[in-house]
């Protein structure tokens, strides 16, 4: 209930846009992404499920946003959205308000992606507002975004001068989302599932990577994979870009990951999050843990992950000071292994409730004692929810609540007090038939939980 008013607080009553951030002090931020529109329109569901709204709310809530998004200027050959949009009038931003900064406007594969889930949320589990949700989802071709010569997507396209960078390229990514829709929707090949890493090459031409990875090769659907892993803590888990729960669990609050792919996301799930948790409680030894990008309490906003199983050498760390590990990559040139910082190394730990509600499915003890404890030994807890994240050193808590990350907590919330509501309004026949097949034949090299 307290989170769900955060998105009361933060929602423009003419638009039904959500603002990016809203501020202790109530101030909402002028900017909206697509992203945070699919959170507000996935929490609005859950808020209904769980009876904290009615019917008639849900119903006016949603369909003011669907008709703010119906006339929302967006890319007309793909049917996508562009990043940034006013919530107050809901025009396509050419200025960052923040800093009056000149903005290009960008078509972001991942946030339509989330704006995408949001109305298939709602599709699937609203009979009035449907059709209007069904449309506009149906209209958003993320084929567009394809690259068929390296078999991924683009991270983002910009209209107004081509720029179109490529592409996501490791499999624990967010951007999961974005193939998971497209395939099921036809658009993408169910063999672009197979596109990107699980973790770079065991070779010396990768040897620049966090860890030196373990793991075999195999086939599927036409595309050999090379099913690497890294070692951590006693386990094998494959790894995203930084190392943040965000990256690897967000998807699985839509899509059942865990069931479809028991030899895959089965493993991988619950070992990321014990990896988050030994990396808190253990190797950095803050007492606490849950490390994602989130809005950083002494102010502006920054990645944090768990760097031990992140492929990026250079982070994300869970900390402000930067702290870094480096495994080196045995046998290869200027990559020898280092020690592993001691605990005291660790100052300045940022963590975020947003990553430890993602962790609820797999350790829901673990995740509840974890949050507990936050709300006992800080400032962090208020009538809009969790604050989005505090040093654990200093007891700074941020002066903000980020609508993705409270939509995050609704969704963790609503999956477990209502029986998955989000993954049964987000499932169908199209996804079953399409994309489970790509995801039940794969095994990880991740040790089993």
């Amino acid at each position: 209930a307290d989170t769900w008013a955060s998105f009361v607080a933060m929602t423009d009553e003419d638009t039904g846009l959500p603002a990016d951030s809203l501020g202790m002090d109530g101030t909402r931020s002028v900017q909206t992404s697509t992203t945070n529109i699919g959170a507000y329109l996935w929490s609005t569901v859950v808020a209904r499920r769980l009876r904290l709204i009615s019917e008639d709310e849900l119903e006016q809530r949603i369909g003011r946003t669907l008709t703010t998004l119906e006339r929302m200027e967006r890319h007309a050959p793909s049917g996508q959205f562009y990043n940034w949009y006013d919530i107050n009038t809901g025009a396509k931003l050419t200025v960052w308000p923040p800093s009056g900064a000149p903005l290009t406007p960008i078509l972001s594969s991942v946030d339509n992606g989330w704006l995408a889930t949001g109305l298939r949320v709602v599709r699937g589990y609203s009979r009035e507002l449907a059709p209007r949700a069904g449309a506009l989802y149906d209209s958003m071709d993320f084929g567009f975004y394809y690259r068929p010569a390296v078999n991924r997507i683009l991270f983002h396209y910009a209209p107004d001068t081509g720029d179109a960078p490529c592409c996501y390229d490791t499999i624990v990514s967010e951007s999961r989302i974005a193939s998971y829709i497209g395939i099921a929707n036809g658009q993408l090949p169910q063999r672009h599932y197979f596109g990107a890493w699980r973790t770079f090459p065991d070779s010396c031409d990768w040897s620049w990577q966090e860890t030196r990875p373990v793991g075999f090769t195999r086939t599927y659907f036409g595309v050999s994979v090379f099913e690497g892993s890294y070692p951590y803590a006693g386990m094998r888990v494959v790894p995203g870009w930084g190392g943040s729960a965000f990256e690897a669990l967000m998807p699985a609050l839509f899509v059942p990951e865990e069931k479809w792919g028991r030899k895959s996301w089965g493993r991988n799930h619950p070992n990321t999050v014990q990896a988050q948790i030994h990396h808190g409680m253990t190797e950095a030894q803050y007492g606490y843990w849950g490390f994602s990008p989130a809005n950083n309490p002494h102010g502006g906003y920054r990645e944090y992950g768990v760097d031990a199983v992140g492929l990026n050498p250079d982070g994300y760390t869970s900390n402000n000071d930067n702290t870094r590990v480096d495994n080196g990559f045995s046998g290869c040139p200027n990559r020898t292994t280092t020690s592993n910082p001691p605990p005291p190394a660790y100052t300045h730990g940022v963590v975020t409730p947003h990553a430890a509600f993602l962790g609820l499915r797999w350790d829901r003890e673990a995740v509840l004692d974890n949050l507990q404890r936050l709300r006992e030994d800080f400032d962090v807890y208020s009538d809009w929810g969790f604050a989005d994240s505090v040093d654990v050193q200093d007891g700074t808590v941020s002066q903000f609540y980020l609508s993705l990350d409270q939509g995050i907590i609704m969704a963790a919330l609503g999956n477990e007090l209502a029986n998955d509501v989000l993954r049964r309004a987000f499932s169908g026949p199209d996804l079953t038939d399409l994309v489970r097949p790509v995801i039940a034949v794969e095994e990880f090299s991740a040790t089993e939980p």
